[in-house]
């Protein structure tokens, strides 16, 4: 009997399937069996209900050091104060610790950084006569070495060590190398009386991730034996110093090559902007996974092919072997926000719902910035709403969502009700909010925002807090104000700062003040393209033609010119992009006939008002 019950614990699914095998072992009388208890302890800890362990425990009568055991590796990661509480009880009730149990203890307490804890371990460690267990001694080298701070209480274990194996010089190697100290992670591999594949795996991975691929090479040339773990190391080592050639050299001369060096060597591309060479290795590819469909889904997105991205996303959909996961579906929503693609958001906003994905907080975020850019607010604080739990991004996401639709008020609003939920605003969510100000003319609440982020919240204030400010001064006819806010500031006023001046001067009639702002920028970036050319259109829109041509003629000299300002929207399946005074577009005739008509319509409504 209990042979089938305990295969019938090993199938539990659920804990409420626990529960009623749980509840057979009672029947029996089976439930404190020595051997049983940790089992079903452990079980419940596996499905996710550490809290059924804890009461399956406590109501044990006369648990071994077994069942204690296997309650602190339940904790592991989840509770430092419940680790300690266990260890105590069995400290209390005599029952002697094994090898394992600190092993256990160490991992948990390595999983909080708790420092003093387990130097109290290792008082009892060397108290009860384990200084001479290669076991336990290793397993207090590897939590020195990770929450030491530093190397010193990890070498002295080391160094007092009565007896190593293979895993200690590994471990002791491995903690120079996340220490960047590269030369004596050498020096001691180099003395090591017996080197395994992991030892020279340790110093390879150490060597490339420093980025010295000459020793790496020399390293793996030198080894005697090559596994995946090494071939991949020097494939990413070349990778990560943006050495294509000698990676793909690499790649090509592997034995196996695994997903994961395919997919290296597609980010490898992705890195350097050759999304060509990416996708010829990715349709190479003999088997995929999902990682490997994300990789060059991430290819195009981060190359601003956001068109070919959409497409592959739809490849992947008909190929069926791979379910996108979450990773995917926020690539394909940075496609969808860049391109202005609202049907193909909400097909991925349906294709969460559908499936019942988990609405986590960063694929939360990525569908509250795109139904923002494609102009859907209220779908955007539909997800919002929905949305369990939110970080200071989810706020800012829909704050700045509100604010560039026009909905300024509300971003307002809804500012102030993420302050009144004791939810700590940072530097970038008070962009969002001063921009809101900005844009709708709020000078008096720009200012109690500007006020309240440094006097309340103790931030201090960036160039582009100043800029929005100066903005809001700017467009509300208060350009005394702005240039004694610029000459108050505590950043020195870069060429943004007085550029979001100069329109303002055209509008309010400010041509001393203009020409003032127009020095400062040159001053600072007399060769920006973009700001000359802004200089030199308001110049001609005030009548100052002359200006208008001298700044024409110093760009044409320098042999500079401004890259046209590009825009793209998506309908049905066609991407349409436009560019300043397009000539290309098919439909331009049309186009530019209604921009005319709209002219004409502001142009009428202006005159009335």
């Amino acid at each position: 009997m209990e042979r089938k019950l305990l295969k019938s614990l090993q199938i539990c699914t659920s804990v409420r399937e626990l529960k009623q095998t749980h509840l057979q072992f009672l029947v029996h009388g089976l439930h404190d069996d020595d051997f049983v208890l940790p089992k079903i302890i452990d079980r419940s800890s596996e499905l996710g209900s550490l809290e059924y362990s804890i009461k399956v425990f406590n109501k044990a009568q006369n648990p071994n050091f077994v069942s204690y055991n296997t309650m602190i590796k339940c904790f592991i990661g989840k509770s430092h104060g419940g680790t300690l509480s266990v260890y105590n009880q069995m400290k209390a009730l005599m029952i002697w610790p094994n090898s394992y149990t600190f092993g256990f203890l160490l991992r948990g307490f390595e999983s909080f950084e708790a420092l003093k804890d387990g130097m109290g371990v290792h008082g009892d460690i060397m108290k009860l006569g384990f200084c001479s267990n290669v076991f336990v001694q290793n397993t207090l080298l590897d939590f020195y070495a990770k929450c030491g701070g530093n190397l010193g209480y990890a070498c002295r274990v080391f160094e007092e060590m009565p007896e190593r194996d293979v895993v200690s010089w590994n471990s002791m190697i491995g903690a120079y190398m996340v220490y960047g100290e590269i030369l004596s992670a050498i020096r001691l591999f180099e003395s090591m009386p017996e080197k395994n594949i992991i030892s020279w795996n340790s110093v390879l991975s150490g060597v490339c991730k420093a980025g010295n691929m000459d020793l790496a090479r020399s390293v793996f040339e030198r080894m005697p034996e090559r596994n995946e773990v090494s071939w991949n190391s020097i494939l990413s080592g070349y990778i990560s110093v943006g050495d294509l050639e000698d990676a793909r050299l690499i790649f090509y001369q592997m034995p196996e090559k695994t997903v994961v060096s395919w997919t290296a060597l597609i980010s490898g591309y992705t890195t350097v902007g050759d999304t060509e060479s990416a996708r010829n290795i990715f349709d190479q590819m003999p088997v995929k996974n999902v990682v490997s469909w994300n990789a060059m889904i991430a290819c195009y997105v981060h190359n601003h092919k956001f068109d070919e991205a959409l497409s592959l996303f739809h490849g992947m959909l008909i190929d069926g072997k791979c379910k996108p996961d979450q990773t995917t579906l926020m690539s394909v929503l940075s496609a969808c926000s860049h391109l202005g693609s609202l049907e193909h958001g909400k097909w991925i906003d349906s294709y969460v719902n559908k499936n019942k994905l988990d609405l986590s907080i960063p694929l939360g975020n990525a569908l509250i910035d795109m139904y923002a850019k494609c102009g859907d607010v209220k779908n955007a604080y539909a997800v919002f709403s929905k949305m369990a739990i939110k970080c200071i991004i989810t706020w800012t996401a829909m704050v700045s969502g509100l604010a560039v639709n026009g909905q300024c008020e509300e971003a307002l609003d809804l500012f102030d009700k993420m302050c009144l939920e004791g939810i700590k605003p940072d530097y970038v969510i008070f962009v969002a909010v001063l921009t809101a100000c900005s844009h709708a003319g709020l000078v008096e609440e720009g200012k109690r925002v500007f006020n309240l982020m440094v006097g309340k919240f103790d931030i201090e204030p960036r160039i582009e807090h100043y800029g929005c400010i100066v903005d809001l001064l700017g467009r509300a006819g208060r350009l005394e104000e702005a240039i004694s806010f610029i000459g108050n500031m505590h950043l020195k006023p870069n060429a943004v700062i007085w550029a979001s001046l100069l329109s303002s001067c055209t509008i309010h009639g400010e041509k001393d003040l203009l020409e003032f702002v127009t020095r400062k920028i040159l001053d600072q970036e007399p060769s920006n393209p973009g700001y000359l050319m802004l200089i030199s259109n308001l110049s001609a829109s005030i009548g100052q033609r002359e200006n208008f041509s001298s700044f024409r003629v110093a760009m044409r000299q320098q042999g500079l010119e401004k890259v046209p300002g590009c825009s793209s929207i998506q309908l049905g399946n066609t991407v349409h992009e436009f560019l300043a005074k397009d000539t290309r577009h098919g439909q331009r005739k049309e186009i530019y006939s209604i921009l005319y008509s709209l002219n004409g319509h502001l142009k009428a409504v202006a005159d009335v008002m």
